[in-house]
């Protein structure tokens, strides 16, 4: 489950245990510089009030943080939530927020380049190891973080993204690859669906079973829109408006759901035995609709 924000503390611990009683097994939230809490410091507070549910970052944008600072974090909210940490990472690319805090936006493949420098810090940091480290983007000298994680050998980490280089790098370094079925140009919008077609998404998780060969990786993917309705065509035609794609795509893409809640069931079943999809997020505003597919499939 994916949630934003909330007006007050009541309100957001309220949303998290709503979220646990539910039945999901994790709330993440997105990092962003406006129109959404800060995400340590509401995540400890969420995993606090639900403590079955584990929590994490949807995913951080690398160019926010130092990694010795993410990994420090991290550790702490692995080790206050007793190990229910789950750290997604990306590569940034929100355009105006970079300009709005006066940050440098630069190209795609440095950015990913950066993250992955980044992972390389973060995983050797969260590992208990001192590292030291010299890249073009960071330097570290004999650091080792306290305090150290319960998970181990540390929390895992998520890696999102659409494009042949971060998904790569996200096949050879994390645990958990999150596919976002998008680009999004400098200025931020409109995204480029260039990863939502079936064909698409198919070519993309062959480039993450080539990059990961001989590693034991989880496929998740952030579900756009869930349509709970009877009637799953005229839900398509809707849903292929909003997005400017053809219903077929909507039909097909793992990024969008529509129709009764066990052709929903059977939709995901489908999606898992043709690309390896186990792991499956929402947005907030379906927390309601969504529950019954999560009581029908949690742990299987």
């Amino acid at each position: 489950m994916n949630i934003w924000a909330a007006g007050s503390s009541r309100e957001w611990v309220d949303k998290a245990r709503r979220i646990e009683a539910l039945g999901y097994s994790t709330l993440f939230m997105p990092d962003h510089l406006a129109d959404t809490l800060s995400p340590f410091s509401a995540l400890a507070i969420a995993a606090q009030a639900a403590p079955t549910l584990r929590v994490g970052p949807f995913v951080l944008n690398n160019d926010l943080r130092h990694p010795v600072v993410v990994a420090r974090e991290v550790a702490t909210l692995d080790l206050l939530t007793d190990g229910r940490v789950e750290l997604g990472l990306g590569a940034g690319y929100a355009g105006p927020e970079y300009l709005q805090a006066g940050l440098r936006f630069d190209r795609g493949l440095v950015r990913v380049a950066r993250l992955g420098e980044a992972v390389s810090i973060i995983k050797g940091l969260l590992a208990g190891d001192s590292v030291s480290f010299t890249g073009e983007h960071y330097t570290i000298a004999g650091h080792q973080i306290h305090p150290r994680p319960v998970q181990r050998p540390r929390p895992p980490i998520l890696i999102g993204g659409n494009g042949r280089e971060l998904l790569t790098l996200a096949a050879k370094e994390g645990d958990i690859v999150s596919f976002t079925g998008a680009t999004f140009p400098p200025g931020g919008r409109p995204a480029q669906l260039n990863g939502f077609a079936a064909d698409d998404f198919g070519q993309r998780v062959a480039w993450v079973r080539s990059a990961g060969a001989g590693r034991s990786l989880e496929l998740n993917v952030l579900v756009q829109e869930v349509m709970v309705v009877a009637t799953p065509r005229k839900a398509a035609d809707e849903l292929a408006s909003r997005f400017r794609v053809t219903p077929d795509v909507v039909r097909e893409t793992p990024f969008l759901l529509a129709g009764p809640t066990g052709h929903l069931i059977e939709t995901l079943q489908a999606r898992r035995e043709r690309w390896g999809i186990s792991y499956v997020v929402v947005f907030e505003r379906s927390i309601e609709d969504f529950a019954p597919v999560v009581a029908r499939l949690a742990g299987t």
